[in-house]
């Protein structure tokens, strides 16, 4: 399963119900130290979707988790059930490919983001992801002009909710050939066309390492424009152990130093057997616990 098959899919809004239980938290292997408390880690749930939401949050209860992310209105009630955040919120985009770069899903995207705000609003939440959409031929600086047109339409409402929409920058390299807002500069270009608080980039550390490096610099020098963080190892998307080439303790440190105060949601891919699933999620965790 990957991620774009998984909202292909429906997954994300839906969660997989299924039976497989999370191991036990009397199983000494996975166990996990007391967390320092400067991080707040989440997991995202279409990473983990052999669990039923409930199972995911049961699970990450256990691990120290504080939030679950890319989770739509559909298990919010579970999540309140045990007191996790949904620390970015989903539902509203068309897809990946089909995004505000191009005016053609312009009109279904005003409509589905006005409602979703109001959802993410009235739940108590802050942060609903978006997507600028593959190019398809459209030139960076007509999408970004596309991009200012289509958001500006929603974001008004979005300051008005106290809801942050939060364009996520991808790879094209590799896992999302065509995407258009594969690198930093792009995305804060459209930042700053369009002054606002409440329009801000989830810097996908796997993606923009795939695509363009330098990720600590980049995190010092725009900071300001991020408002969300997603990690995994490179290459290969797996989870953060001393066989993948990013040093995590030195990136979170980084982030921590910029002063940041929302959450690191974990986005790798997780092998083997069910236990190995979660004790990865485990390592990782602790690895970039700082």
């Amino acid at each position: 399963m990957n991620r774009r098959n998984a909202i292909k899919n429906g997954l994300l809004a839906t969660g997989a119900m299924m039976t497989v239980m999370p191991s036990q938290s009397k199983d000494d292997n996975i166990q996990i130290k007391k967390l320092k408390g400067n991080v707040r880690h989440s997991v995202c749930q279409w990473t983990y979707d052999y669990l039923s939401i409930e199972e995911l949050c049961k699970l990450g209860v256990h691990l120290g988790l504080q939030a679950i992310d890319l989770v739509g209105p559909t298990h919010w009630s579970v999540l309140k059930k045990y007191n996790l955040d949904s620390s970015m919120c989903n539902g509203a985009e068309i897809g990946l490919t089909k995004g505000w770069n191009d005016t053609q899903y312009h009109s279904q995207l005003v409509q589905n983001y006005t409602k979703h705000i109001d959802l993410v609003a009235d739940a108590g939440y802050k942060n609903l992801i978006c997507f600028s959409g593959n190019r398809n031929g459209i030139d960076d600086e007509t999408g970004l002009n596309n991009c200012v047109i289509g958001l500006k339409k929603i974001l008004s409402h979005a300051e008005s909710r106290g809801v942050v929409i939060q364009m996520e920058l991808l790879n094209s390299k590799v896992d999302h050939k065509d995407y258009m807002a594969d690198n930093t500069a792009w995305g804060v270009e459209l930042c700053k066309r369009l002054g606002s608080p409440n329009f801000k980039l989830l810097y996908d550390i796997y993606h923009m390492q795939v695509d363009e490096g330098n990720i600590i610099a980049t995190i010092q020098k725009y900071n300001n424009y991020i408002g969300h963080y997603h990690t995994a190892g490179v290459p290969g998307r797996g989870y953060i152990d001393n066989h993948q080439e990013l040093n995590y303790p030195a990136i979170i440190n980084a982030i921590m130093d910029t002063g940041y105060k929302g959450y690191v949601a974990h986005e790798f891919i997780p092998s083997g057997t069910n236990k190995e699933k979660e004790k990865q999620l485990k390592k990782t965790i602790q690895i970039c616990d700082i």
